[in-house]
Parts: structure tokens; C-alpha cells; sequence
């Protein structure tokens, strides 16, 4: 027998809002075959904000660029609706990592993300993303990551952390928890603890369970100048 939708109630409800049109419809087939509920689409900023204080979606997906000018309307977009919307989760998709654009938008709060577009094509990896945002984690494009420690490396205190608390640190910023994290790097959940002890530990930072603080105090740390 062929598995049923997921009821209605437990779908999360999304707006999609890209001005490429192609894409957009291939995010949204995605969605819709991943179980999700695209409630609507659009291609410019000034709709997105309309659709989003008509529906009131759980999550929003938003190019960074967008007409008119193709600059920072998206972003400014993704800014009005944490305002108006704070419990909308907002997953801002960029071509290429821009460090200050995604500081300030992940500075913003909890259920947010920044994500680069070639990472739509790991379906799974996307559809994992847009799912923690949704319960409300924070999410950081590794290669965002890895530009902000590259950025910090001379005077910085993160050339105290081992190859491997890097690792770990890399993938803590992108909202992963620590048994996430030690499926990805093959070892125990133990073995994580210890790293993530030891780098709370180097870089000054208080210790805590919840992913969220974990990813806001390591962006703001690696922000800090």
C-alpha cells in the first residue's frame, strides 16, 4: 500500500518566495513531494510580505536578492517578517556567502537560516534544514562558517581549537545537535561532548544543551572583530 500524506495539522506550512522562476517551482515541487504544504508563491518581495500577513506560514524561504533592484530585498523582507512575525521561521537562500548580510539576519533570533543555493541540490541536507528552522533552530551555509574562522585565523583565539574541535565547531554553527554531529564525524555522542566541552572552554563560552544559544554565541564569537 503506497504511504499517505502526512495529515494536514503536522505539515509545516511554507510561503516560497524567488524571483527565478524555474527554481521557485522546483523548491516547491520538492516541498510538496517532501510533505510539505506550500501554501503560496511568489517572485517579488513586496507579495511575500502580503502573502505572509495573510497566511501566517510556519516557515518562510526567500531569495536575498530580489526585484527591483535585486539587491536587499529579500533580506529586508526576511527583516520585516521577524518584526511582524517573530514565531515565522525564515530560511534566506544567497548565491554567494555574505558574512555581514547573514550576521545580522541570524542575529535576529531564534528559527532563522542562511543558506547558499547550491545546497538545494542535497535534498536531504535542505529538506533537514528547512525542518530544524521550522522547530526553531538557527542555521549557518558551512561555507559561511568556514569563511568567518578563515577571516579570524591571525590574533584570533579560535588557533587554539584542535583540527577536529574546528570540525566540531563548524558543524555546531550550523545548528547540528551533538548526536547530529557525531553521526556525521563517525565517532560517539560521548566524544562530541568532550569537544564541544573543551571549545565552550577555549573561546570563553557558557556550556548549554540548547542548540539555538550554542549557534548565536558561536556567530556572534566568530562576528566579533
Amino acid at each position: 500500500m503506497a504511504e499517505s500524506d502526512p495529515p494536514a495539522k503536522t505539515r509545516i506550512r511554507v510561503v516560497l518566495a524567488e524571483d527565478d522562476v524555474l527554481l521557485r517551482e522546483g523548491v516547491a515541487s520538492l516541498l510538496t513531494r517532501s510533505g510539505f504544504d506550500v501554501l503560496e508563491q511568489t517572485g517579488d518581495a513586496t507579495t511575500l510580505l502580503e502573502l505572509v500577513r495573510e497566511r501566517t506560514p510556519d516557515l518562510v524561504v526567500v531569495d536575498i536578492r530580489m526585484p527591483p533592484t535585486h539587491t536587499t530585498e529579500g533580506l529586508d523582507a526576511a527583516r520585516e517578517i521577524r518584526e511582524e512575525f517573530p514565531e515565522v521561521g525564515i530560511l534566506v537562500l544567497s548565491a554567494h556567502a555574505d558574512v555581514e548580510h547573514a550576521m545580522e539576519l541570524l542575529a535576529s533570533g531564534r528559527g532563522i537560516g542562511y543558506l547558499l543555493k547550491s545546497r538545494i541540490t542535497d535534498v536531504d541536507d535542505f529538506i533537514d534544514t528547512l525542518q530544524r528552522i521550522a522547530a526553531g533552530a538557527s542555521v549557518v551555509d558551512p561555507a559561511l562558517v568556514q569563511e568567518l574562522v578563515s577571516a579570524r585565523r591571525r590574533n584570533d583565539p579560535l588557533a587554539a581549537l584542535s583540527a577536529r574541535e574546528r570540525e566540531v565547531l563548524a558543524l555546531m554553527a550550523e545548528g547540528r545537535s551533538n548526536a547530529g554531529i557525531a553521526r556525521r564525524l563517525w565517532v560517539t555522542e560521548g566524544t562530541v561532548e568532550k569537544h564541544v566541552r573543551s571549545i565552550l572552554t577555549k573561546l570563553n563560552l557558557p556550556e548549554t544543551g540548547d542548540d539555538h544559544r550554542r549557534v548565536l554565541a558561536v556567530v556572534t564569537f566568530l562576528e566579533a572583530r
